[in-house]
């Protein structure tokens, strides 16, 4: 398993509504969540492969920016 954290754009409950069905469907996501108190929103995932490539894509298409930290 790989945890990797990410900052992102996604700032408020709708946000993380929009996002979820996105990272749920997700085959090689075990776990995430978003810190909404954190300045840069960081996005912490639990993958279980290397494929972060995947992660970026869903999140780009659901409207958010993310870049890996």
């Amino acid at each position: 398993m790989t945890t990797v954290k990410y900052k992102t754009n996604i700032h408020c409950g709708n946000c993380i509504k929009s996002v979820t069905p996105v990272l749920n469907n997700l085959d090689n996501v075990d776990f995430w969540k978003v810190d909404l108190e954190h300045e840069d929103k960081i996005l912490e995932i639990t993958l279980d492969n290397e494929d972060k490539t995947s992660v970026v894509k869903a999140v780009k298409s659901a409207g958010f920016e993310i870049e890996e930290i």
